[in-house]
C-alpha cells in the first residue's frame, strides 16, 4: 500500500529539514506542498495567525484540527514561557504524524496532543486537562463543526470576556454557519482577514471573533 500524503510530508521533512528548527520544518512543509497541495495553514496565512497570537498573548490555547502539525508549530513557537497549548485531532493517523512533526521541530514541550473528536474532548477539558478558560482558540478542522464547537465552548464555560477565536477557511471551503453565528449573535466582535487558500490563488479568509462575555 502506498504511503499517505501525510506520511510523505513527514518523510520529506525528516529528510530535508533541520531537527529542532521550527522555521526549517515549516519551510520544508511549504516546499513539499507547493508541488502536492495539502491543507496546512501555509506561509501566506501563517503571518496572520502569528500576528493575532502575538496581539492576544495567550496563556492557554486550544487548536481544533492538528492535521500534520503545521499550525501547532507556528503557534507554539510564538507563546510565552509557561503557556499551555492543547491541540485536538480526530484522525489517529494524522495525530501520530503530527506528533512526530512536533517532536522533530523541537516544540513537543509546548504542545499537548489530544486525539479524538472535538465534541467528545471539549466537554472534558476542565476535568481532564485542568483548563479554566481559553485565551485563544484556533479553529481549523471540519467547517461544518465550526459553529457547533463554538457553541460547545460557550456551553462548557471555556470562554471568558476577551477570549479570541481565529477560524481558517471561512471563505474556501467556507463556514457560513459559523460566520452567521459569530457576526450576528451579539456575543462576538469580529474582524475578517482576506487572503487566499494556501498554495493556491483561490480567495479565502480568516475570521477573528473576540468573545464579549
Amino acid at each position: 500500500m502506498a504511503d499517505s500524503k501525510e506520511q510523505r510530508i513527514l518523510d520529506y521533512v525528516l529528510k530535508n529539514a533541520v531537527r529542532g528548527d521550527p522555521q526549517s520544518v515549516l519551510d520544508t512543509i511549504d516546499k513539499f506542498s507547493e508541488n502536492e497541495w495539502a491543507m496546512h495553514v501555509g506561509n501566506v496565512k501563517g503571518p496572520i495567525v502569528e500576528k493575532v497570537v502575538t496581539e492576544t498573548d495567550p496563556s492557554t490555547c486550544l487548536e481544533l484540527g492538528t492535521y500534520c502539525g503545521y499550525s501547532a508549530i507556528t503557534i507554539s513557537r510564538m507563546l510565552k514561557p509557561g503557556a499551555r497549548f492543547l491541540t485536538i485531532e480526530s484522525s489517529p493517523a494524522n495525530a501520530a504524524i503530527a506528533q512526530q512533526m512536533i517532536d522533530f521541530a523541537g516544540v513537543q514541550d509546548k504542545v499537548k496532543m489530544l486525539q479524538g473528536s472535538s465534541q467528545e474532548i471539549i466537554p472534558r477539558l476542565k476535568v481532564d486537562h485542568q483548563v479554566d478558560t481559553l485565551d485563544f482558540v484556533f479553529i481549523d478542522h471540519w467547517s461544518e463543526c465550526y459553529a457547533p464547537d463554538t457553541k460547545l465552548l460557550e456551553e462548557c464555560g471555556l470562554l471568558r470576556k476577551g477570549s479570541v477565536l481565529l477560524a481558517d477557511n471561512v471563505v474556501y471551503p467556507g463556514a457560513p454557519e459559523f460566520l452567521e453565528y459569530v457576526r450576528n449573535s451579539g456575543r462576538y466582535d469580529c474582524t475578517n482577514f482576506p487572503t487566499h487558500l494556501q498554495y493556491s490563488k483561490k480567495e479565502d479568509a480568516l475570521e477573528k471573533a473576540v468573545y464579549r462575555g
